[in-house]
């Protein structure tokens, strides 16, 4: 949606659902003059931040806001420790299941209210460059009692996360220093070096929109005995 401010009034794909007058305080409020425009977006909050991210670089590539060989750096932080999904009716990791909390909301994991979790603050971070990502990473759990507690956030019963990660949880019994990592993608950095915006002209072997790499013609056919070593039966016809 948009709304367009000219001599002639304003011009709008919401004119129907709103009156200009209201359209006009809009613009006042954000500053808009005549020969500007305002692009709207609606729906899910998460999906729509990504929308916009995505417009406002469009933006800025066709009105050469982002000037050639300038580079950008800047840090994100406080990411959400966790995300509900409504339809599995649990929380997921927005990182990974060995992810920190920052020390000062460890407390809030205790909580039974929706909104308190949603509020946990991950020791996460990612770099970006010019408004693109190029790398991120986390500073992991390094004990047995704040990763089982994460483990219950996640919906994990403590049969599941034993059988799963008792390997892990016995390991920190014995003592593990606090430990971080980053990783950054050689294709994404020389995207950006290079200014330009696909990804797919810098990776080694590209899928095709069919996730088939053309090169090297994979996924191809296994036959019987490759699939008998891996104990792997095929369905199909």
């Amino acid at each position: 949606m948009y709304i367009k401010y000219s001599p002639d009034g304003v011009k709008s794909s919401i004119l129907k659902f709103y009156s200009e007058e209201l359209l006009k305080t809009i613009g006042q409020e954000i500053g808009a003059e005549q020969g500007d425009a305002i692009l709207i977006l609606t729906g899910e909050k998460d999906k729509v931040l990504k929308q916009l991210g995505d417009l406002r670089l469009e933006v800025a590539r066709r009105y050469n806001l982002i000037p050639a060989g300038v580079f950008k750096p800047l840090w994100v932080l406080d990411f959400p420790l966790v995300e509900w999904n409504e339809e599995a009716g649990r929380y997921f990791a927005m990182h990974h299941p060995f992810t920190s909390p920052l020390p000062e909301d460890i407390s809030l994991m205790a909580s039974n209210d929706r909104d308190t979790i949603l509020s946990i603050r991950a020791d996460a971070y990612d770099l970006v460059i010019n408004g693109s990502e190029l790398g991120g990473g986390s500073i992991r759990i390094h004990n047995r009692q704040l990763q089982e507690k994460n483990f219950d956030l996640l919906g994990f019963t403590r049969e599941e996360a034993e059988a799963q990660f008792g390997f892990l949880l016995g390991a920190f019994e014995h003592g593990a220093p606090p430990h971080g990592g980053i990783a950054f993608g050689l294709d994404r950095i020389c995207t950006i070096m290079q200014g330009n915006t696909s990804i797919r002209d810098y990776i080694a072997f590209p899928k095709n929109n069919q996730g088939k790499d053309v090169m090297i013609d994979a996924p191809s056919v296994l036959d019987d005995k490759q699939l008998a070593e891996l104990n792997v039966k095929s369905t199909l016809a």
